[in-house]
């Protein structure tokens, strides 16, 4: 009876199943994935100008833009050794880096990043008088201080006093206030009762 069960299988037609069959385009579920940008890993550090020590605390914003498209805005602040680190911006971009630091000018500068790994070094300057057409204020401190600036208003003038043992000044009096319009019988106007 086995004999007959294998040559009764060798015979009957092969079903193969539909995972089996071997097509050349898979099926699709779903979303098609999508890989995420190759990406650069930017260590930006921070000093002072005048004697290239780290800031702390200093906000680095970075603005990457790849083919014309802004990706976002992303900001950092420095850690003790004036480093910020970011491993989120695409190979490839270009990144507008601003550093903002209390007591220091605004730093901004555009940077193509095309290489997986980038070290910047930013020194940071002090605040310099504004550049005027008129005169040159290349090198020259600024005239405000770094902090908050408060505005400059100008004092009222004191009432004038007169010393106790001094004639007292003559009184003028107020001007009249506005006369009302004539009302005389000739002028054109009835008088109001």
């Amino acid at each position: 009876m086995f004999a007959s069960f294998a040559l009764l299988a060798s015979v009957a037609p092969v079903h193969l199943r539909a995972q089996d069959e071997d097509t050349s385009k898979p099926e699709q579920h779903g979303r098609k994935y999508k890989a995420p940008p190759v990406t650069s890993h930017i260590e930006v550090t921070v000093v002072k100008g005048f004697n290239k020590k780290p800031i702390d605390g200093a906000h680095v914003v970075f603005n990457p833009t790849k083919d014309g498209v802004e990706e976002g805005s992303l900001e950092v602040k420095t850690h003790p050794d004036g480093k910020a680190v970011i491993d989120v911006i695409p190979t490839g971009s270009k990144v507008r880096i601003q550093v903002i630091a209390d007591g220091f000018a605004t730093f901004a500068d555009d940077y193509l990043v095309s290489e997986p790994a980038r070290e910047i070094t930013i020194a940071m300057k002090r605040p310099q008088a504004q550049i005027s057409t008129y005169v040159d204020n290349q090198g020259k401190p600024a005239q405000m201080q770094p902090g908050v600036q408060e505005p400059i208003r100008p004092k009222k003038a004191a009432p004038a006093t007169v010393p106790a043992g001094s004639p007292a000044a003559p009184v003028t009096p107020p001007p009249p206030a506005s006369t009302p319009p004539d009302s005389s019988p000739g002028s054109g106007s009835k008088p109001q009762s």
